[in-house]
């Protein structure tokens, strides 16, 4: 379930909301062992994601590093590569 969250810290450009929210997403689907969750926790589950995604922002926007910003697209090339020599 996970396996969508990437790193999104220290990219140019900065991770969209749309991003920060796929993450928040995926998080708390994996916590709640749920894709779907029933109507009755409907509310809860979304509001766990306004929050995580609310928090993760805060979050990238308060760490500093000294390394330069990943490009998006060598990054993607990257994970491409070692996708393929590792399924073949």
């Amino acid at each position: 379930m996970c396996r969508n969250i990437r790193v999104l810290h220290n990219f140019e450009p900065p991770a969209t909301t749309d991003e920060v929210t796929a993450a928040a997403l995926q998080y708390v689907r994996k916590v709640s062992g749920t894709t779907k969750p029933s109507q009755a926790n409907q509310e809860a589950f979304d509001r766990a994601v306004r929050e995580v995604a609310h928090a993760t922002e805060h979050l990238l926007e308060a760490l500093v590093t000294t390394a330069p910003p990943k490009d998006r697209e060598v990054e993607a090339a990257k994970a491409r590569e070692r996708a393929k020599l590792r399924y073949g």
